[in-house]
C-alpha cells in the first residue's frame, strides 16, 4: 500500500499495518518501518513529549520512506491541531472524542473553508512550499488530503460512535482500549462483556457508515482477532516495547546459555 494516500487507505477495508512511535524519532525510523513492511506509523504527541519541531522533522523522515503518518496531538485545542496540520501531517488523531459536536469542532480546526475554519497558511510545509494553482484549489487540495482519526476512549464516545461515524470528514474511529476500559469501570479487563459490547457498538457504527476502524494491539494474536471484528488499521505495539521485548528475550537467553556452560 506504499503508493496509497492515507485517505485512500481509510476508504478501504483491506487491513493496514503499522506501529507506534513514542520514543525514537530518528532520521532512519521511517525506512526501518518501511523495510519491516509497515503501511503507516502512529506518531504520538500525547504521552511522548515530542515537540512540534520534532513532528516537522519526522514528517519528512516518513515521507522519504513512503510511510503514511498519523500524528496523535496532545489535546483538542485549535493550536495543537492546526500547527500539526501546517507541519504536513497527513493524518490527525485526537484523543477522547466524545460527541459529534466535538468532532465538528475538530474538523473546523483541520479543514480550510468551505469545509472548516482553519487559519490559512500556504506555501509552507504542508503543501511542500509550492505556489501552484488558485488559493481555492490549494485549500481544497489540503482538505482532501487531511485524514481524521477520532479516538473512542470513553462511555460517551461509544454512545455517540454512530453519530461520529456518520459525519463527512471523520475517516476512522480508533479505539483507545486502556482508557475505554477505565471509563467503563473495568481497567484492563478486555474480556469483560461490558468492554466487548462497547467494541461491537463501535465496530457496527463504522460498518454502517463505511468508515475505517483501528486500534493499537500488543501482539499478533490480538491483531488477527480484532481484524475479524472489523478493525482494518492494525497498529502493532510500539518502539519502546518492541525493543524491550526483543532485548529481554535475547539477553535472557544469552545469560542462561553462558551460565549453563560454566
Amino acid at each position: 500500500m506504499f503508493d496509497q494516500s492515507l485517505k485512500a487507505m481509510a476508504r478501504s477495508k483491506s487491513p493496514k499495518f503499522g506501529s507506534f512511535i513514542v520514543e525514537f524519532a530518528t532520521p532512519g525510523i521511517g525506512h526501518i518501518l518501511r523495510e519491516a513492511g509497515c503501511d503507516f506509523v502512529l506518531f504520538d504527541m500525547e504521552h511522548s513529549g515530542f515537540s512540534i519541531e520534532t513532528v516537522k522533522q519526522s514528517v519528512r523522515y516518513f515521507e522519504a520512506a513512503g510511510i503514511r503518518m498519523i500524528v496523535r496531538v496532545p489535546s483538542k485545542d485549535y493550536d495543537h491541531i492546526s500547527r500539526v496540520c501546517d507541519m504536513g501531517a497527513e493524518g490527525i488523531m485526537l484523543p477522547m472524542v466524545n460527541t459529534a459536536e466535538e468532532a465538528r469542532r475538530i474538523l473546523d480546526s483541520i479543514k480550510y473553508v468551505p469545509d472548516g475554519k482553519r487559519g490559512v497558511a500556504l506555501g509552507v510545509a504542508h503543501d511542500n512550499y509550492r505556489n501552484v494553482g488558485t488559493v481555492l484549489e490549494r485549500l481544497m487540495a489540503a482538505n482532501r488530503r487531511t485524514t481524521l482519526f477520532c479516538q473512542i476512549e470513553t462511555v460517551d464516545g461509544v454512545e455517540n460512535a454512530d453519530a461520529m461515524a456518520a459525519m463527512d470528514g471523520v475517516d476512522c474511529l480508533w479505539v483507545g482500549h486502556f482508557d475505554l476500559s477505565a471509563s467503563l469501570g473495568i481497567p484492563g479487563d478486555f474480556r469483560n462483556k461490558t468492554f466487548t459490547d462497547a467494541i461491537a457498538t463501535v465496530a457496527a457504527a463504522t460498518k454502517k457508515h463505511g468508515k475505517a476502524l483501528g486500534r493499537l494491539v500488543p501482539d499478533v494474536e490480538t491483531g488477527i482477532e480484532y481484524n475479524k471484528l472489523g478493525f482494518d488499521f492494525i497498529c502493532y505495539s510500539g518502539d519502546v516495547w518492541i525493543l524491550q521485548s526483543a532485548l529481554t528475550d535475547a539477553v535472557g537467553k544469552l545469560r542462561n546459555g553462558c551460565i549453563s556452560q560454566k
